[in-house]
């Protein structure tokens, strides 16, 4: 009787090994690990002959029943050369293929253009060259289709037409070049064709969207200043005036903001290099260090006043302590040199040395008064501040994990831990806080003015807090090289003390955008559209702009954490959208 049992059991087991076996994607599998053994990448994938495909696997994701391989998301992974032939081609049923910020090379892979069901594919930011495909017919269900950052020549294929699905398309930095032809595509609502060699005249089919979609190009001027009733298709000139405004206003921040970027990349390149061109350093990254403050405080040898200290501050030193600190540069920014001061009895400090603005002593003493007043956990605290006629100086608390910027974009040679969904929305949540308290201030009057990456730490609550608060509306306006150093400005910003709230909405929808690389979040992306409306009057408030954050926050809360799954963990579009949303879709 016992023998019996035991090969029932037996049978019983082999039947569940059958059956695990049946619901592996084995032919996918195995297409995936010949990719992975030929293609070479610096950074390892835990694809494991031995683990489920499905549910291990970094970057893949199966349909409901596990039987094929629906998505492959493999962003950064340092994969190099050509793509092997005949093993992503093998993924029949792969509706979504992303591969940016590779090193990938060569032709338009021949193996992609067989993955006749993808919706969603996105190559940006490679080394491919060559043309593009002629025939787009045979992706029929193409919803995103993302080249940008390649080096793809030849012309535009008339073909990409018979995309009728498509919402998202963008061409941008390549070397295409020749005349765009008509691309007759309803669904379309993001187009970037901008920093190409494209001639000749705009189509009409194209001509409803702004002008920041062309740029670099050499079209016809006179067909590319585009009236703003033209925005919306004929069928939609009907429509109620605040629902054109409404979608004028998306359209035109989505298609703007590919200057800053189109999905992602494109944002994090503008503005790291606007920051780090323009001199704007990045705070935290390692710099030189001085023997001391006094060495470069040039109003050392007349100081008539000493430090002026606010209420609650704690801190033990004078003058005279704080110059002779050994000091680090952290940054050099528009309105002055940032320095870490390490002061003898182990205090550390964050000192700004504002340049010369021609500021007078009571001026820059009420605006400190102000700024000095404001206390909120969200909002770095100015300790301490002093006048000269030569050096103006600002004391600040030092955040030992670092700014924002630091984080989303140090040197791949320095230390630095990814940032998570999770800690992308609590930076965001803070410094919302933070910039909603600084606007409620002074009766409701108080600016920022500076808000950007390198102004947001993370406090002790690991959340995010504004730093920076003042100088901005003391320091002498500036001509154009402050405009062009900062890709936060709003673009009616062109005195740098005529700053306002609404422009410190509009900065903060850039830093929103910048978050947004590696994790574009619908949600996040909506509030960040609204806040870099390029009409002042409709940016959200700060209040309003918190508690859409906060209510995005509370439903991520109640899922699993995005800290522990793949890179390119986004949100994927799988069916069209309906073709009056006024959304925009990100891959």
């Amino acid at each position: 009787m016992g023998v019996i049992k035991f090969v029932l059991f037996l049978i019983s087991l082999f039947k569940v090994i059958i059956l695990v076996a049946i619901s592996e994607p084995i032919e996918d599998k195995q297409a995936l690990i010949d990719f992975s053994q030929v293609m070479y990448h610096s950074r390892a994938l835990n694809w494991d002959g031995d683990t489920s495909v499905c549910r291990n696997w970094d970057g893949v994701t199966c349909n409901d029943d596990e039987s094929r391989v629906v998505a492959l998301r493999l962003p950064a992974v340092g994969f190099r050369g050509l793509i092997p032939e005949n093993t992503l081609s093998r993924l029949s049923a792969l509706e979504v293929l992303s591969l940016r910020l590779n090193f990938i090379s060569g032709p338009f892979p021949s193996d992609i253009a067989k993955l006749n069901n993808l919706t969603s594919l996105n190559l940006q930011s490679n080394n491919f060259s060559g043309s593009l495909p002629l025939d787009f017919s045979v992706w029929k269900n193409l919803v995103v289709f993302n080249v940008s950052n390649n080096k793809f020549n030849g012309s535009v294929p008339s073909s990409i037409s018979n995309l009728t699905h498509l919402v998202a398309l963008n061409l941008g930095n390549n070397l295409l070049s020749g005349e765009l032809p008509e691309l007759v595509l309803p669904r379309l609502q993001l187009l970037d064709v901008s920093y190409n060699n494209l001639t000749g005249k705009l189509p009409k089919s194209l001509r409803r969207f702004p002008s920041s979609a062309f740029l670099g190009n050499n079209f016809t001027p006179e067909n590319i200043s585009i009236p703003p009733s033209s925005n919306l298709p004929p069928n939609d000139h009907h429509s109620k005036k605040s629902s054109k405004l409404s979608v004028i206003a998306i359209l035109g921040i989505v298609i703007g903001s590919c200057v800053l970027g189109f999905a992602v990349v494109a944002v994090l390149l503008i503005v790291c290099y606007f920051n780090r061109e323009g001199k704007n350093g990045i705070l935290g990254q390692s710099q030189p260090k001085e023997k001391g403050l006094m060495k470069v405080v040039s109003g050392s040898q007349n100081r008539n006043s000493s430090l002026v200290f606010f209420e609650g501050c704690i801190l033990a030193f004078d003058l005279e302590d704080l110059l002779r600190a050994s000091a680090e540069v952290l940054g050099k920014g528009t309105f002055g040199t940032t320095y870490k001061a390490a002061l003898e009895d182990s205090t550390t400090v964050v000192v700004k040395r504002l340049r010369e603005g021609g500021v007078g002593r009571r001026e820059f003493e009420q605006q400190m008064e102000v700024v000095g007043s404001v206390k909120h956990e969200n909002v770095a605290a100015l300790r301490a501040y002093y006048y000269s006629k030569d050096e103006k100086l600002m004391v600040y608390d030092y955040y030992r994990h670092g700014n924002l910027s630091t984080m989303l974009h140090a040197n791949r040679d320095q230390k630095r831990t990814p940032l998570g969904w999770e800690t992308r929305l609590r930076l965001a949540v803070g410094a919302a806080r933070g910039i909603g308290h600084i606007h409620a201030q002074n009766n409701g009057k108080l600016v920022h003015g500076n808000i950007k990456a390198s102004n947001i730490f993370l406090n002790s609550q690991k959340y995010g807090c504004i730093s920076d608060l003042g100088p901005a509306t003391l320091m002498t306006p500036m001509a154009a090289p402050v405009i062009k150093t900062s890709g936060y400005r709003a673009p009616e910003v062109t005195d740098t003390r005529k700053v306002s709230q609404a422009s410190d909405v509009y900065s903060f929808g850039v830093l929103l955008l910048e978050l947004l690389t590696e994790e574009e979040m619908l949600g996040m992306l909506q509030i960040a559209m609204a806040c870099v409306a390029r009409v002042p009057d409709q940016r959200p408030k700060m209040t309003d702009v918190l508690k859409m954050l906060e209510d995005i926050q509370k439903i991520s809360t109640g899922q699993q954490s995005y800290e522990n799954k793949s890179d390119d963990s986004t949100p994927t579009l799988i069916t069209p959208p309906p073709a009056d949303m006024g959304t925009s879709y990100f891959l």
